[in-house]
């Protein structure tokens, strides 16, 4: 997924079809409710035919040459705590609450949305 098509997922309110995600790269793949278990258990079988070795020797490959370094990870999540701990963002999240996050609600069922409504006004 490019810069801005990611820019968009994190910054943009609207939730995402399966079709849609799977086309974006979000996720590997859509797959209909009917086919789910099917799929997972033949998947699940052909990842146990294997060697351990060799799937663990293809995730390192892998991690190493598509995953940030580990460096990345504090000040990303130092970043995440002072952006936590920011009043502004203290006030959106006590606002959610009391509209229905964390429960099933319109607020849940719509979250990127009912963020964007209650942005703090400049």
């Amino acid at each position: 997924m490019g810069r801005g098509r990611r820019l968009g997922v994190i910054l943009g309110p609207d939730d995402f079809s399966a079709e849609l995600a799977e086309r974006y790269g979000y996720v590997n793949r859509a797959i209909p409710d009917a086919e789910i278990e099917d799929f997972v258990d033949t998947f699940a079988r052909r990842m146990a035919s294997f060697e351990k070795h060799a799937l663990v020797g293809a995730k390192a490959l892998m991690n190493e040459v598509s995953l940030p370094a580990n460096s990345v990870f504090p000040p990303a999540l130092s970043a995440f705590f002072s952006s936590v701990a920011h009043p502004g963002t203290r006030a959106r999240s006590a606002s959610l609450l009391e509209r229905g996050l964390q429960r099933r609600s319109e607020v849940e069922l719509r979250l990127g949305h009912a963020v964007a409504e209650v942005a703090p006004r400049r």
